[in-house]
């Protein structure tokens, strides 16, 4: 059976394949269209995923939707009408529920069974089938689907159970929310900007957010709405917020004070402190030693490494992609498992889930536009040897390979590596390369049987959802975060061979195998997915070297005027490169 999942119609749209239970692709949106945390229905991405594993629309057995699309706009409807009581008549949920099912039928050309799930189950259910546990809690948080903002369940050989939920408006994702909105951030885009504001500040004010959430018995907590108001979603809060944190609202253009920096902190210990208490509930309450979590809020990795050390659980699995693109996995794993009555019992190691590229038509571009280049093919080792000895003398490179990631991470497939030891590494890269926050850390990629000489990690962490203290920061200070900590990703040789024989490469020549390894994208845009765009992000990202599959470009050979061509505004496309390079697109 072939079951198509599709998240879409807020943020973040994203296919997934699964073919007998086996997930075998997935793609979000964003990465075709070039606009990032793009909602609308996930038509490109699933051509790509169908294409990249050979089937086509005609061989799809089910789609499945992962959300119920009366609730959710019951909710939206109360939320624009706020006076209205929450159990309002269910001809609400009916003004535009069908436009889902529509567009998929319109949109994704599928005439076949539309399914849908809840979004709660759809996020339980990406991480308990991707877990490889035969049992597990689930536990999900977020800011909300359709009235759900945090659930607590079971999972097993029988499926998945929520057995208790947090309803809207009570929600430690629109907390966090709310905060970042405060301190002059995007909403659903910048969150983690305040994670990695936290550790420049003190936990002065965890009083004063304590007031905004209350904590209850169970699985519940209650959020003070006399300082929220959710019904403006590029505020979030209401003017009682500013008293009781003591201070007005940053703006976007001011400077961040150590007010700002005390707050982040603070919220970030509250967010914590609470989700520490309600995992150890869930424990109380299943028996099981493992956890399955999903959900938006499992992208804070301070928080995940909080609850693997200090929680009740022995195991942990985290959805790479926790956030919305996520649901799809987990929608079409729920519609598997229902229509077949199996499940495949296997654990996600490897998150490169998207389409591959051949690079004939870049190098056909090339060629034609005169732009010089070496070949490696045939010759991975002389490949990776090459680049490594180019990171070790301080160049910086985008690195392209093989399939595209899904989820937010870059993990070696569509990234942009540098050399970990480099005590101004990270601010060129912040200042010329990335063009973002000088407070936000960088992340190391490790050769994972290495890690422990380097980091106080004794798990694998392929996804980079946990963070660790390193062990020498004074070695590693383009990785090292002010507090002497680092998001890490460990890299096993069987499941990224070619990537995990650059680290060692590295690691031969400097005795560290260990690389910078940020996402492969300018500021504001999505990773990069094509060749066309990685060679893009060559010239706009300012780049040294980019290494594309099996050939090498180097910033130095492009012609002159292309050097000129660096635009932080413009999209990738259509602009931005010569149109006699861009033309194969």
């Amino acid at each position: 059976m072939i079951v198509v999942g599709v998240s879409a119609l807020y943020h973040d749209a994203a296919c997934a394949v699964l073919v007998d239970g086996e997930l075998v692709a997935a793609a979000q949106e964003e990465r075709f269209t070039r606009r990032r945390y793009e909602p609308a229905m996930p038509a490109q991405a699933m051509r790509a995923c169908l294409r990249q594993v050979g089937l086509t629309i005609a061989d799809v057995d089910r789609i499945a939707y992962y959300e119920n699309p009366a609730a959710r706009l019951s909710r939206q409807l109360w939320q624009g009408l706020p006076d209205l009581p929450s159990a309002a008549p269910h001809w609400f949920g009916r003004l535009d529920a069908d436009r889902p099912y529509r567009e998929i039928r319109e949109l994704l050309g599928y005439d076949g069974p539309v399914m849908s799930v809840t979004h709660h189950e759809a996020h339980a259910a990406s991480a308990f089938y991707c877990s490889g546990f035969a049992e597990s809690a689930l536990l999900t948080a977020d800011a909300v689907g359709e009235w759900t903002t945090t659930s607590y369940g079971r999972g097993g050989p029988e499926g998945i159970e929520l057995f208790e939920e947090v309803s809207f408006p009570h929600s430690l994702g629109l907390l966090y929310s709310a905060v970042t909105s405060y301190l002059g951030f995007d909403v659903n885009s910048d969150e983690y900007k305040v994670m990695g504001l936290a550790p420049y500040g003190r936990p002065a004010l965890v009083g004063r957010v304590e007031t905004l959430v209350e904590n209850l018995a169970g699985g519940q907590f209650r959020l003070d709405q006399s300082c929220f108001d959710f019904t403006t979603p590029d505020r979030m809060y209401r003017d009682a917020l500013a008293q009781r944190i003591g201070a007005p609202p940053r703006a976007r253009d001011e400077p961040v004070t150590q007010f700002h920096r005390d707050l982040a902190r603070s919220v970030q210990h509250v967010l914590e402190e609470i989700l520490l208490d309600k995992v150890r509930y869930l424990s109380r309450q299943t028996g099981s030693d493992n956890l399955s979590y999903a959900g938006g809020v499992a992208l804070n990795c301070v928080a995940n490494a909080r609850i693997r050390r200090d929680g009740p659980f022995t195991a942990h699995f985290i959805q790479p992609a926790a956030g919305d693109a996520g649901g799809a996995i987990g929608a079409a794993a729920i519609v598997h498992h229902r229509e077949t009555g199996t499940y495949t019992r296997r654990r996600l190691s490897d998150a490169r889930l998207g389409p591959a590229y051949d690079t004939g038509e870049l190098q056909r571009a090339l060629d034609l536009a005169g732009v010089p280049y070496r070949s490696y093919r045939g010759r991975e080792g002389d490949l990776v040897a090459d680049v490594a000895a180019m990171i070790a003398a301080g160049k910086v490179v985008g690195w392209y390979q093989g399939r595209m990631e899904f989820g937010p991470r870059a993990l070696g497939a569509r990234s942009i590596l540098a050399d970990p030891r480099g005590p101004d590494t990270r601010d060129h890269i912040n200042a010329l390369v990335k063009q973002r926050e000088a407070f936000r850390p960088f992340a190391p990629a490790v050769a994972a049987e290495r890690a422990r000489d380097f980091f106080d990690l004794d798990v694998a962490s392929p996804f980079m959802l946990d963070v660790a203290q390193v062990r020498d920061p004074g070695a590693l200070p383009a990785v090292t975060h002010v507090d002497g900590s680092a998001r890490l990703q460990t890299v096993d040789a069987a499941v990224d061979r070619r990537f995990h024989a650059l680290l060692t490469a590295f690691g031969t020549l400097t005795g560290y195998p260990i690389l910078l390894n940020t996402s492969f994208n300018l500021r504001g845009e999505p990773i990069v997915c094509t060749p066309a765009d990685a060679l893009a992000g060559l010239v706009r990202c300012r780049l040294d070297a980019l290494a594309v599959e099996d050939i090498v470009l180097r910033r130095a050979d492009l012609p002159p005027g292309w050097h000129d061509v660096v635009d932080d505004v413009a999209p990738v496309r259509p602009g931005g490169i010569p149109t006699d390079v861009y033309s194969f697109v």
